[in-house]
């Protein structure tokens, strides 16, 4: 039984690292929008749009892959929970192998899905055309992309939230410096232009996967050592494939509903024009600051939720749920602060276009109100995700599909396009679907969450 003060610090231990590596998340989009905002030819808005629709494509692939990090951490934290390495060795394997596959089949048919998810992108020419460069430059990526979503989601099941933070580094860090670097040159050479954006996307991501295989051939070979052959070939049989990939199935479900918010969010703000799809893109950048923040401690509420589920002790649960909750909620209203002092100069930071500095100043006080909600939904998500419970998950995130669009079908369409009222519906809709996040997972937490341990 762990005293108070050492959960908290498990939980600093955890989410800190977390946290550290995500500073860096959002600074590589930031560092993207302002390289777009501020490369020569008197076309920020539609460099800045280019980056915020291709980005909208990849992740219209990526995210529905997501569910190898998310399903990978909260089974590992369950086996460490039980003390059990050779089951850590096997879910690191099986996602490997998955991974693996995914990643080809993405390289494979990159063609026809970028031009499927165009079709629903309605926004000018040189944004568009902007847009596929982008995405077939980055697309070469994915393999790394794709494993390291394993290598992530094992690390945080193994209570090594510092591995973690150091495979994000690597990859956040090499992948400011590759950006600049390639876009605007260096001693002489002229750079590559926007296409050097992306490139460095795609370096950076080969370095991640480079330092987190030596990660593990360093720090955890004799766990990944613990397989014999038989076992090894034993880790794809369809008796054990078949409730890892049912769980991964409502993830996956669950991705593709959260895929359809963010690609549906892009897509709609693209037909208000390139002044306020770019400011669309730089409010989200602005919201992801936040989140980021609060993710470490739903990391930390995935790793031990999943580590005491696993060692069916109820009471460390409990506590653990209310200790990440309170560290949660207290970041979230410290931000509300940030942005109502800070929101207008950080604006000023993505782009040097007046126009696009104006207009998206008019919407930052939706900045004062998404952190409280966005922070329950969040961190519920990390200790659903520690506890398996992937059929919550896919339903809550189904009805906050059917919030975001309801929000925006029902009031949307009678805005005229182009104009504030427009931006003000879509965050509104963003807003009903962390909200219809929030109160789900809350009503069933304790059925749910609670319910998988015995008293």
């Amino acid at each position: 039984m762990l005293s108070d003060r050492v959960l908290n610090r498990e939980i600093l231990r955890l989410s800190v690292p977390s946290i550290l590596a995500n500073l860096t998340v959002p600074l590589v989009g930031m560092v993207d929008t302002a390289l777009a905002g501020h490369l020569p030819g008197g076309e920020a808005a539609a460099f800045i749009g280019g980056i915020s629709v291709g980005s909208m494509l990849l992740n219209l692939l990526y995210w529905n892959f997501f569910f190898l990090r998310t399903g990978t951490g909260g089974l590992t934290a369950q086996a460490f929970g039980r003390k059990d390495p050779h089951d850590c060795a096997r879910i690191f394997y099986r996602g490997m192998g998955l991974a693996l596959i995914l990643s080809m089949l993405l390289l494979a048919l990159q063609v026809p899905m970028v031009h499927l998810g165009m079709l629903l992108v309605k926004s000018s020419p040189r944004v568009c055309e902007l847009a596929l460069q982008y995405f077939f430059i980055r697309i070469w990526a994915a393999p790394a992309t794709v494993s390291l979503m394993v290598f992530r989601g094992w690390f945080v099941g193994m209570q090594d939230s510092v591995s973690s933070m150091w495979t994000d580094l690597v990859v956040n860090g090499v992948n400011i410096a590759a950006s600049v670097l390639l876009s605007f040159g260096a001693f002489g050479w002229q750079g590559l232009g926007f296409a050097g954006i992306p490139l460095g996307t795609v370096v950076a991501q080969y370095c991640g996967l480079l330092f987190a295989s030596l990660t593990c051939l360093v720090k955890y070979k004799n766990v990944l050592r613990l397989l014999s052959g038989e076992d090894f070939a034993g880790v794809f049989h369809w008796g054990q494939m078949k409730p890892f990939l049912a769980m991964n199935g409502n993830l996956m479900g669950r991705s593709l509903c959260f895929t359809v918010i963010y690609m549906g969010y892009t897509i709609i703000a693209a037909r208000f024009g390139d002044v306020l799809l770019a400011c669309s893109s730089i409010m989200m950048h602005l919201l992801m600051i936040f989140s980021y923040f609060t993710d470490g401690f739903a990391y930390a509420g995935e790793a031990l939720s999943g580590r005491f589920i696993g060692a069916q002790d109820k009471v460390m649960l409990r506590r653990t749920v209310k200790y990440v909750f309170i560290w949660s909620i207290g970041v979230s209203l410290l931000f509300v602060v940030l942005y109502y002092v800070l929101g207008r100069p950080v604006v000023g930071l993505f782009t040097s276009d007046p126009e696009v500095v104006q207009t998206c100043s008019r919407f930052l006080p939706w900045l004062l109100i998404m952190p409280p909600v966005g922070c329950a939904a969040f961190t519920w998500d990390g200790i659903y995700l520690g506890a398996t419970e992937s059929g919550s998950l896919f339903l809550s995130m189904s009805g906050a599909l059917a919030g975001f669009l309801g929000v925006w079908f029902l009031f949307g369409p009678s805005a005229d396009p182009g104009s504030d009222a427009c931006m003000h519906i879509l965050l509104a809709a963003y807003f009903a679907h962390l909200a219809v996040r929030a109160v789900w997972l809350s009503l069933t937490y304790r059925r749910k969450v609670l319910g998988r341990v015995g008293d």
